[in-house]
C-alpha cells in the first residue's frame, strides 16, 4: 500500500538522517577522545546544559547554516551547486531495501518492515551506491581548482575500482542463500546449523551426540573471508580513513570539496556519516543475521510468549525485539568502523589501489570458487 510504504520511508529518513547522522558526529568525537585519553566535545551548551557534548551536532548545523555559501570565480555554477546533492542522495535512498524487521501477521494483515523488497535488492544497493562517484567527480571538476580536480580523479579511480571488488566479495553470500532479496537473506539466517554437520554430509560419519553444538546461520559463519573483504571495500567506497585519499588534507588540502562552504560542504560531510549507517545496516543484513536473535527463531519467540499472553501480543513484542536486535547490531558495526577509522593510518594512494587489485580481487575470486566447491560437496 502506498501509505504504508510512505510511512516506512519517512521512518527510515528520520531515523537515519534525523537521528543517526547527527549523533554519529558526536560518537566520532567521543570515541576518538576515549581512545586517545581525552575528554572530547563538551563545550556547546543550552542554558548551561551540555548533555555529555550532545549539543555539538546542533551547533555544527547552526554554524553551517549561517556560514557564507561561496561559489569560486571561474567555476561551473550549476554543476558546483548540484554536486553535493548528487553525492548525498544515493546515501539517503540506499536504505530503502534494507530490512529493519521481519514479516509479521496480525490477524488477516501481513506487515513487512522494509520499505521496498525487490528481487534484486542487493544489486539495487550497489547500483545506487555507484552514483555517489558522480558527485565527487562533479565537485572536483566544477570547482575550477587543481587540488579539487586531483581529489575528484582520486575519488573516481578509487570508488570505481572498489565497486568491482565489493560486488565480487559478496557473490559467495548469495550463492549460499540462493537469493538477492535482502529480506529473504535475513529469513534464511533466522535458523541454526550444526557445527560438525559437514562431517556427516561429506564423509558419512554420524555424530548425533554433537547435534546440540549449533551456531546461528549467519553469513559471517558461512563466509568469514567475505565479511572481511566486504567491510574493507565498502569502507573504501565511503572514502573515510584509512581510505581518505580523495580528501588527503596533508597532500591536496581538502580534495574534491575544497571549494565548498556552508551547507553545501555540510551535505558532503553528512553523506559520509549517512553512509556509515548504510554500511552498518547492509553488513548487519548480509553477515550478522539482520533483525534475527541468535538461537531464537521468530516462531520460537511467538510460541513461547503467545502461550501465556496471546499471539497478537507476542507478535507485537517480537517486532520490538527484532527491531532492537537490528539496531544493536547496527550500533556495533558503527562502533567498529569508528574504531578502525581512529586506529589505522592513511594508506598511500598506490597502496590503496594495490590492495584492491592485487589482494582483494584475487581473494574474492578464490572465495567464489571455494564456495562453489563446498556447495557441490554439501548439496550434491
Amino acid at each position: 500500500m502506498p501509505i504504508e510504504v510512505l510511512i516506512k520511508a519517512l521512518f527510515i529518513f528520520f531515523v537515519v538522517v534525523g537521528a543517526f547522522a547527527p549523533v554519529i558526529t558526536w560518537i566520532e568525537r567521543k570515541q576518538s577522545a576515549v581512545m586517545q585519553d581525552r575528554i572530547g566535545a563538551n563545550r556547546a551548551d543550552v542554558a548551561g546544559i551540555t548533555i555529555l557534548g550532545l549539543m555539538h551536532p546542533l551547533a555544527d548545523v547552526l554554524k553551517l547554516m549561517t556560514k557564507e555559501d561561496v561559489v569560486p570565480r571561474g567555476a561551473n555554477r550549476v554543476i558546483h551547486i548540484l554536486a553535493p546533492m548528487v553525492g548525498a542522495l544515493p546515501a539517503l535512498i540506499a536504505y530503502a531495501v534494507i530490512p529493519f524487521g521481519g514479516v509479521y501477521t496480525f490477524g488477516d494483515r501481513t506487515i513487512s518492515l522494509i520499505a521496498a523488497n525487490p528481487d534484486w535488492g542487493l544489486l539495487y544497493v550497489f547500483a545506487i551506491g555507484s552514483l555517489a562517484t558522480y558527485g565527487a567527480v562533479m565537485a572536483g571538476w566544477a570547482s575550477n581548482n587543481n587540488w579539487s580536480l586531483i581529489g575528484g580523479l582520486r575519488a573516481s579511480a578509487q570508488m570505481i575500482s572498489y565497486e568491482v571488488t565489493m560486488g565480487l566479495s559478496v557473490v559467495g553470500i548469495f550463492m549460499v542463500f540462493g537469493t538477492l532479496q535482502l529480506q529473504d537473506m535475513v529469513l534464511a539466517q533466522d535458523a541454526t546449523f550444526r557445527v560438525f554437520g559437514f562431517l556427516e554430509v561429506i564423509f558419512g560419519i554420524p555424530i548425533p551426540w554433537l547435534d546440540w553444538l549449533r551456531l546461528p546461520a549467519w553469513g559471517i559463519f558461512y563466509q568469514p573471508l567475505a565479511f572481511i573483504l566486504f567491510l574493507t571495500t565498502v569502507m573504501a567506497e565511503n572514502k573515510r580513513p584509512p581510505f581518505d585519499m580523495p580528501e588527503g588534507e596533508s597532500e591536496i588540502v581538502a580534495g574534491y570539496f575544497l571549494e565548498y562552504s556552508g551547507m553545501r560542504f555540510g551535505l558532503f560531510y553528512m553523506s559520509e556519516f549517512i553512509e556509515i549507517v548504510v554500511i552498518a545496516g547492509l553488513t548487519t543484513t548480509l553477515f550478522l543475521g539482520g533483525w534475527t536473535v541468535p538461537w531464537l527463531t521468530q516462531e520460537t519467540i511467538i510460541g513461547w510468549i503467545g502461550a501465556a499472553f496471546g499471539v497478537g501480543f507476542a507478535t507485537g513484542l517480537c517486532v520490538l525485539v527484532h527491531f532492537g536486535s537490528f539496531m544493536l547490531k547496527v550500533l556495533l558495526m558503527i562502533w567498529l568502523q569508528m574504531a578502525l577509522r581512529w586506529t589505522l593510518p592513511r594508506f598511500r594512494y598506490d597502496q590503496v589501489m594495490d590492495l584492491c587489485w592485487k589482494a582483494i580481487l584475487p581473494l574474492s575470486i578464490a572465495n567464489i570458487f571455494v564456495t562453489g566447491l563446498v556447495l557441490l560437496l554439501v548439496r550434491g
